[in-house]
């Protein structure tokens, strides 16, 4: 995989950006299926070989920008990538999953047997439409300056190739919304740990690239 194809432009001649994402690491949680929201976990041995495996697929691009989790699985997944410099973005954590953090979804379900995240959101955590609005803020930011939403700074400096670091249902979200979907969408993406994709065009036409490489 190259990420030196040519990109596609806005009429001016401007180059749409591509996001990359990157799903961090294997942690004891996200191996054992609990919901890891703001708990702060560090990667498995495991996980952290995924990270490093990761890298391989993020050789020769050039990233005009860089951003991660504050969480450490998610900084640490970024550092064993390559980036030991990431910029730290507040907003982009995993979904709050409020009282299901550290329960399995057999679990939940157990008690509440039509129970989805993708419709209900989260008991005294973050509902589908919080975590939507954290996912159009990176997407916004990344986007800036390219054209393609009228209602954007035309002084802004344009990205050609970003990259997040992440979290699973979080990264979901963020690709749903890249293609102009709803949210809940989101839940159509598998996406396992240390997974890179890429959100770019097909055309003028968001476009999944590569998933779950």
């Amino acid at each position: 995989m190259s990420g030196a194809a040519a990109p596609d432009l806005t009429p001016s001649g401007t180059p749409l950006p591509r996001l990359w994402l990157l799903r961090h690491g294997e942690t004891e949680w996200s191996r054992d299926g609990r919901y890891t929201g703001l708990t702060d976990l560090p990667l498995t041995g495991h996980g952290e070989e995924q990270a490093l495996a990761a890298r391989e697929h993020l050789q020769g691009i050039d990233f005009d920008l860089v951003l991660t989790s504050f969480l450490q699985r998610a900084v640490r997944t970024a550092e064993l990538a390559g980036f030991p410099d990431a910029e730290v973005l507040p907003y982009a954590h995993e979904w709050d999953y409020g009282d299901n953090e550290g329960l399995v979804s057999a679990t939940v379900r157990a008690e509440n047997p039509d129970y989805l995240i993708w419709n209900d959101g989260a008991p005294n955590g973050e509902t589908l439409a919080q975590v939507v609005e954290r996912a159009d803020r990176v997407i916004a930011r990344v986007q800036a300056g390219c054209g393609t939403d009228a209602d954007q700074d035309p002084g802004a400096t344009p990205v050609q190739n970003a990259l997040l670091v992440a979290h699973g249902h979080f990264l979901r979200i963020v690709a749903a919304r890249w293609l102009q979907f709803g949210g809940i969408e989101g839940r159509r993406f598998v996406l396992g740990t240390a997974a890179v994709c890429a959100l770019g065009w097909d055309k003028h036409t968001p476009a999944i690239v590569h998933w779950n490489l």
